[in-house]
Parts: structure tokens; sequence; C-alpha cells
């Protein structure tokens, strides 16, 4: 993210909210974001699977230690959503993938080699990927999109799946409009995900882009505090995107749970 140990022109801060295209493959803009956040995905998938095959029985000490007792979070907090526990089985790997997935992106943003310390035309040739609203969107439009089918599946048809939309009968003019509103609401939270992780990730790359054209030689040392801020922040952004996405899917499921409960 930041140019944190790069001195910053004398004009003020560089900030880029709008990714910018590097090189093309064909037809095909790769922009600086997108470009890093194969990177990350690369560095992710490696450090997760050197993670997994060493991960034994009793608990090691360490950065090791920190992923078993973190994942341990993520899965008891998938299990506590959810009425029916073996249900909440099925849905423990996508959701744990999900929150590192995040988190580990959002990390990775904060290297002191991503941003404005390496520039291409004007454009930082790497840049964090959840910066990119664009990414922050196709991971809200995704995660919804599995939701969405769970809770269809789960609900045994789509017919069955507006039914929980409505506290009563839809015939009701006053439960028509709040099931309407609440089918809207629905369909924004695509919108609300992805934009609240990308404001977050994008103004904190501000915020440490400014102390560090403060500093300037002293850039690392001005920009240190807020780094680190940073990654109790963007920590949290990770888990908060975790976890409005499983109560999205627990609503609905445990909205059938207790309708089966009722009918039995």
């Amino acid at each position: 993210m930041l140019g944190m140990f790069k001195l910053i022109a004398d004009s003020g801060p560089i900030v880029h909210i709008a990714p910018g295209v590097i090189f093309h493959i064909g037809k095909y803009a790769i922009t600086n974001s997108e470009f890093y956040g194969w990177i990350s995905l690369i560095v992710i998938f490696i450090l997760l699977v050197i993670a997994a095959r060493k991960i034994t029985i009793f608990p090691k000490k360490g950065p090791l230690q920190l992923v078993e007792v973190t994942t341990e979070f993520i899965i008891n907090t998938v299990e506590t959503s959810f009425e029916d526990k073996d249900k909440a089985k099925k849905y423990r790997p996508y959701f744990v993938t999900l929150f590192f997935f995040i988190l580990l992106n959002n990390w990775l943003g904060l290297l002191p080699f991503v941003g404005e310390g390496f520039t291409l035309m004007g454009f930082p040739i790497l840049r964090p990927f959840t910066a990119d609203l664009n990414a922050t969107f196709a991971m809200g439009a995704i995660t919804m999109i599995y939701v969405y089918y769970s809770s269809i599946k789960e609900s045994g048809g789509f017919i069955d799946y507006l039914k929980h939309f409505f506290v009563g009968s839809p015939k009701n003019p006053l439960f028509l409009i709040i099931g309407i509103l609440e089918m809207i609401t629905d369909i924004t939270r695509v919108l609300s995900l992805s934009l609240r992780l990308f404001l977050n990730i994008a103004i904190g790359e501000i915020v440490i882009a400014v102390f560090s054209y403060l500093g300037h030689i002293l850039a690392p040392l001005t920009a240190l505090p807020f780094t680190l801020i940073e990654l109790f922040v963007t920590a949290l952004q990770a888990y908060i995107f975790t976890i409005l996405s499983v109560m999205y899917l627990a609503i609905v499921v445990n909205h059938k749970s207790e309708e089966h409960a009722e009918t039995t």
C-alpha cells in the first residue's frame, strides 16, 4: 500500500482510487489491483497449504497457532449462528476460506512495496486487491450467489425461499409491502458488503499515504502507527464481511428449521 518508505513529491501525497491498467493480454486489460490479486492468491494458497500440512493434534506455537486459533474461532462463529449444527458443518469450509482470503489480501496490501513505491505510467504497479471496488463487488456478488443458492436449496425451492420474506399472508397489503421492502433490502446486500470493505481499505490506504507524505524522510515512522492500526482494522473488516454473510444464510436456514419444528 503505501509508499510509506518512499519520499513523496512536495506537491502532496499521490492517491489512486481507481485501478490503473498496467498491461494487456490480447484485448483484455490487466489492472494493477487485478495483477496483485493473482499474486496474492498464489501466496495465500501456498501459505495455507503449508499451514494445513503442518497442523498437528497438539497445537504448536508461532504463526501456525494463530492460524489454528483463527480457524477455530470462525468455525465456532458459523456453528453458533445455525440452530442445526449438522447443517452448519456444510458451510464451515466456505466461510473459513472466505475469511482468510479477505484477511490475507488485506494484510498483503500493507506491504511496503505495494502502492506508490513502484509506479508505471503514473500508476502503482502493485495495488491492494481489496482496495479496488471491482474486486470487493465481485467477492460480494459471489458470496451472495452462494448464499442465495444455499438458501433456496435449504428452503426446498425458489417459491418457498420467497415465503420467508413475508411475516404473514401476502394478501394483506401491509405484509405485502413489508415483504417487498425486505426483498429489496436483501438485494442491496451485495452493495453493502462490497462498499463497506472497499471504503475501509481505501480510506486506510489514503490515511497512510498522507502521513507518509507528512513524514517525508521519516515516512516509515510517521506511517507506522497507522499501518499497525490498519492490521487490526483490516482483520475486523474481514470478520464483519464473513459474519454478515453467515447471518444472511443462517436467517433463512433457521427460519426453515423453525417452520419444520412447528409442523412436526
